[in-house]
């Protein structure tokens, strides 16, 4: 299949590539740094230089893919209207198949197991996604098959949240927001990567599907198996509400979230997590974070 990525040297963008090389689909991704095209050339993906915000710079190589699938997000003052634009673009070139990715945070904290039919209650760091959202699902009466994919806080490699843990373990200091005793919904990256390919394959496949692996681990939890992983323990300091909002905005109230989530509908196409949490698989995290890091 002829697939139009987005956001494809990014931390999810990358491991949905991965998955869609793998799966031997033909991958034009859309990259505005000449070096990263480069090595993705390498690859054999053929690259578009270009700006999510200038789609008069990537329109063509939409218009002539079979699905699309945005995994993007500038993070920029001025990223949620480029995220808007580039959904407007996406679905005027009217492919086939339209994938976009949202985030568990629009459930907000949720009292019992969430599936793809729980009421949003989005956080404020994401109170813009539903409308995005809503706008790509809509598009289906179009004749496309549209899917919002809300991936759990992916881990494994050497970026994103929980890369950001093993950093801080390693420099002897691990921060904490809020009391910990929150819940996580985490995803394996190559595990997030392999539902996207399965998604473009599923002719069925349309709607919402959540992604991930369940385990319902407590932050504290996943800090402290990082923790004794280290023949240094680091120290663990735990920041208050208040002075984590000073600090990082909304972005803490996100990461304080207590969620509890379910994948059932990635479940009934055949997905199922190859890793089945942080906790038990510390040290296949430090391994890969060192090897990204080198």
């Amino acid at each position: 299949m002829r697939v139009f990525l987005t956001g494809a040297t990014g931390y999810i963008g990358s491991a949905v590539l991965d998955a869609l090389v793998r799966a031997g689909h033909k991958v034009t991704a859309l990259v505005r740094d000449p070096e990263k095209a480069e090595r993705l050339a390498a690859r054999g993906v053929t690259t578009v230089a270009g700006e999510l915000a200038a789609p008069a710079t990537y329109l063509s190589a939409l218009r002539g893919a079979e699905a699309a699938v945005h995994t993007a997000f500038e993070s920029s003052a001025r990223g949620v209207d480029t995220d808007r634009q580039a959904i407007e673009t996406l679905i005027g070139a009217r492919p086939p198949i339209l994938i976009y990715t949202s985030g568990v945070w629009v459930l907000g904290s949720t009292t019992r197991p969430a599936d793809e039919d729980m009421p949003l209650d989005p956080a404020a760091h994401v109170a813009w996604r539903p409308s995005h959202e809503q706008m790509v699902l809509s598009a289906g009466a179009n004749g496309s098959r549209t899917i919002v994919v809300r991936p759990g806080i992916v881990y494994g490699g050497a970026r994103g949240i929980v890369s950001d843990l093993l950093k801080d373990a390693l420099n002897g200091m691990m921060r904490v927001i809020g009391p910990g005793k929150n819940r996580w919904a985490t995803v394996y990256a190559r595990d997030l990567g392999d539902l996207y390919a399965r998604l473009l394959e599923a002719p069925e496949a349309q709607g919402v599907f959540h992604v991930n692996d369940e385990t319902d681990a407590r932050v504290n939890d996943i800090v402290e198996a990082i923790a004794e992983h280290l023949s240094q323990r680091p120290d663990i300091r735990h920041m208050p509400m208040p002075e984590a909002r000073r600090k990082l905005g909304t972005y803490a109230d996100a990461l304080a979230l207590d969620q509890r989530v379910r994948s059932p509908r990635a479940k009934a196409l055949g997905w199922a997590p190859s890793l089945s949490s942080i906790t038990a698989n510390v040290p296949r995290l430090f391994e890969e974070y060192r090897r990204g890091r080198n």
